[in-house]
């Protein structure tokens, strides 16, 4: 992993509006940068705001507040992202949970894969379209005779797989997975992580996992995000997350990690976190490259 910084997300925040009057900050405040290389996990419970930060890093959501730099251009401000529109969306790709949706039901799977390339006049590498689609078959696991078929003759990790496929025939640097694997069985999750790990350490690009299942995530990220209704409430290294977790949300969230031995797990206690102390905490640097919301006033927050 290198020390550049590939992404730099600053003091960014998201709103929707219910009514006129009424409107949801779905992302609060949040700031945080991912490194050239890096495999970068967000987690979270439903509603928390890690697919809406994902949107916005994306372009999909335009912020209401913030900054989201992408190397040296600010993507948020119109006028820098229409400059350099072509190198932002061949560059950046983005994985969606569900891949049903995500497919168009009326393509083939060839021109699923390649559809990115035709719709930015990019020449096939490997010398036509049908090549380079059977290639990126090859590179996700599945064969060349998938290619006549149609999504809705795929199995759900297939389908994931074809997405996967079609994402890496723009071979971007930045790769957005926004719960990929949370609609999968579990043994066909193993294998799509597997297949995550094994494509970024081929290609090197830099990758944003978010995801429910947090053992997944120790294994896949290099570092991990928590966010909590909006706001990201510790950041650290997956070793040191997973080992020293300071923040109560978090320490929730481990604790509810299903243990194998089924005498321990009888004996495992489900701790709950109820957002006491959040409205005075600031970002707190614990050891280096750990940062938690902690209390102002140095006390700690209760479970």
């Amino acid at each position: 992993m290198s020390k550049e910084v590939l992404l730099d997300v600053r003091h960014l925040s998201q709103q929707f509006h219910l009514t006129k009057k009424i409107k949801v900050k779905a992302v609060d405040d949040v700031s945080f940068q991912i490194h050239k290389g890096e495999i970068f996990g967000l987690v979270g419970e439903s509603g928390s705001g890690k697919s809406t930060v994902a949107r916005c890093l994306m372009n999909i959501y335009q912020p209401a507040q913030g900054e989201i730099w992408y190397k040296d251009v600010n993507i948020c401000d119109k006028k820098e992202f229409r400059k350099n529109k072509k190198m932002l969306q061949t560059r950046r790709q983005m994985i969606f949970q569900d891949s049903a949706s995500s497919l168009n039901q009326k393509m083939k799977v060839s021109d699923i894969i390649t559809e990115p390339m035709r719709i930015q006049h990019i020449t096939p590498p490997r010398g036509s379209y049908i090549k380079e689609a059977a290639f990126q078959m090859e590179c996700v696991g599945l064969e060349n005779s998938f290619l006549d078929r149609y999504p809705s003759e795929l199995s759900g990790g297939q389908r994931q797989r074809v997405a996967i496929a079609r994402s890496l025939c723009m071979e971007p640097e930045f790769l957005v997975a926004d719960e990929p694997i949370a609609s999968l069985d579990v043994s066909i999750q193993a294998q799509i992580v597997n297949l995550f790990r094994h494509l970024q350490e081929e290609h090197g690009f830099t990758f944003l996992f978010i995801a429910h299942d947090l053992a997944m995530v120790e294994y896949l990220c290099d570092r991990v995000g928590v966010m909590y209704h909006g706001k990201l409430v510790e950041l650290a290294p997956s070793e040191e997350l997973y080992s020293k977790p300071v923040h109560p949300y978090t320490k929730t969230l481990l604790s509810a990690i299903p243990v194998p031995d089924p005498i321990r797990e009888r004996k495992r206690v489900l701790q709950y976190y109820d957002g006491e102390g959040m409205e005075n905490s600031v970002w707190t640097e614990v050891s280096p490259g750990h940062f938690a919301m902690l209390p102002a006033d140095g006390k700690e927050c209760s479970i």
